[in-house]
């Protein structure tokens, strides 16, 4: 074996994504909020991009509007491809926003009642006081000195329950203070506003409402010192404890369902935001199904072939030539790809909706089982991609707002050797039968009966499953539940 350098020339195939198929496939995840945003940063550094429709932008005249495409044609390509960006004067159901459809007698989207949006409410509130903030204001007033840095202290270590969540002897080592002077200044943040802010723990908490209210007996005291009894649902054990009869009890826990186990939750925090479904689902009068993009949210970015014009004609070096022949070439693909994206969106969304139809019809009972693969294989797409499309994307029918996600359920077998039912229509058959128990309390092989007769094919171990998933819990615990709400 020979040590001399030499060259050699050897060939390979390697399959490489480039940058721009990258970002393709990462614009597929993004829903239509978060695409504003990608595309507000794209307009920062190139120049030729615009968003929305610019009065320097040179474009050919509109086409007649053609007739809306169906969800069937859209699925098998008989509808012609167009523009998804064209406002159609003359388009029936065009959604501009969510507020200009509401759902009208026969279960179609209808227009808006007026030409302009209504005020904007939340931008007259006022933003939320966090509880900290709340809890220091109060401070100011009750302590001074030391005593009030021990409290900001203090009221650091409370979390967004309203629990003290600090130990009082490593707070008073680390400050360099007596145990009891921490303690003494934590007694008056207790009695800030709202009450049982600052406890340790959930009977501490009840106590201070307890005291509050004037309703901190004996009894009450030994009821907040069994707890864990209540919780088991125990009342025998707990009435020889704290020495009443039926009717002080019930009193009692009563009493304790009116305060608040977490009362720092009613400060700060995010306000819930609703939804914004990316696309629209209506059923027209002949019985076919209408798939469309969210107008308002949906992105709209355009090449201003002017100023390139312009800049092209202008005196440039080379460096300057090559970077505006770039900015170009970057333009131009955005634009296909997010057209390419909405088009993608539609055609998953359309064949969802064909799959479904049940479902928009009769509802959740209705639900079929659904893969990703039975989607990929009717549209000849990847599983991989609509995997990307359902993701972050929400749908508007007249059933409501689901989770493009929502559809797609694993399948149970039907005990008459029917066709298999999904397993969200399943978990609403529990929820059902749960809810409408009555007096007698379904245990969860009483619930495997029932739904084997109404033709679901499902062990117990699944009916357990199900029901935890939902937040519902076992017979045993439903039945101490009932107890305490009769007692």
């Amino acid at each position: 074996m020979t040590l001399a350098p030499r060259l050699d020339l050897r060939q390979s195939q390697s399959l490489v994504m480039t940058p721009q198929l990258q970002q393709a496939i990462k614009l597929l995840t993004l829903s239509n909020l978060e695409i504003e945003t990608f595309i507000a940063e794209e307009i920062e550094k190139n120049p030729l991009l615009e968003a929305g429709a610019g009065t320097e932008i040179v474009r050919p005249e509109p086409a007649p509007a053609p007739e809306p495409a169906t969800a069937d044609a859209l699925v098998t390509g008989a509808a012609p491809a167009e523009p998804l960006d064209i406002d159609y004067a003359t388009e029936s159901h065009q959604q501009d926003s969510v507020a200009d459809g509401g759902v009208g007698r026969d279960g179609r989207l209808s227009g808006g009642a007026g030409p302009e949006d209504g005020p904007d409410l939340d931008a007259f509130a006022n933003p939320d006081l966090s509880l900290s903030e709340h809890l220091i204001a109060q401070a100011g007033p009750a302590v001074a000195g030391a005593d009030l840095f021990i409290a900001h202290h203090l009221i650091d270590q409370i979390d967004e329950a309203g629990y003290l969540r600090g130990n009082l002897l490593d707070i008073a080592q680390r400050l360099g203070v007596p145990l009891a002077r921490v303690e003494a200044v934590l007694a008056i943040v207790q009695t800030f506003d709202p009450t049982g802010v600052g406890a340790r723990d959930l009977a501490e908490c009840l106590t201070l409402q307890a005291r509050e209210a004037d309703r901190y007996d004996p009894c009450m005291a030994r009821l907040l010192d069994n707890l864990d009894l209540l919780a088991r649902g125990d009342l025998a054990r707990l009435k020889r404890l704290c020495h009443v009869d039926d009717e002080d009890m019930a009193d009692m826990i009563r009493e304790l369902r009116a305060y608040d186990p977490k009362p720092g939750c009613r400060y700060g925090g995010e306000p819930p935001s609703a939804v914004v479904p990316d696309l629209f689902v209506t059923r027209a009068a002949d019985g076919s199904w209408t798939v469309e993009l969210n107008n308002a949210t949906l992105p709209r970015v355009l090449v201003n072939r002017r100023y390139h014009a312009q800049l092209a004609t202008g005196p440039q070096d080379k460096a300057s030539k090559a970077w505006l022949s770039d900015c170009l070439a970057s333009a131009n693909w955005l634009t296909k790809a997010l057209d390419q994206r909405q088009r993608t969106i539609i055609r998953v969304a359309a064949e969802i909706v064909k799959q479904q139809e049940a479902f928009f019809l009769h509802g959740v009972a209705h639900l079929k089982p659904m893969t990703l693969a039975r989607v990929a294989d009717a549209i000849e797409m990847h599983e991989s991609t609509v995997s990307r499309v359902t993701s972050n994307k929400y749908l508007s029918s007249a059933r409501g707002t689901f989770e493009l996600k929502y559809f797609f359920t694993s399948a149970i077998q039907a005990a008459d050797g029917g066709d298999a039912v999904s397993a969200e229509a399943v978990r609403s058959a529990i929820r059902a039968l749960i809810a409408g128990e009555g007096a007698k309390i379904l245990s969860d092989d009483t619930l495997v009966e029932l739904l084997q007769a109404k033709g679901f094919d499902i062990a117990r171990r699944t009916v357990a499953k199900y029901r935890e998933a939902m937040g519902i819990g076992s017979s045993v615990q439903r039945r101490r539940a009932r107890a305490l709400e009769g007692a």
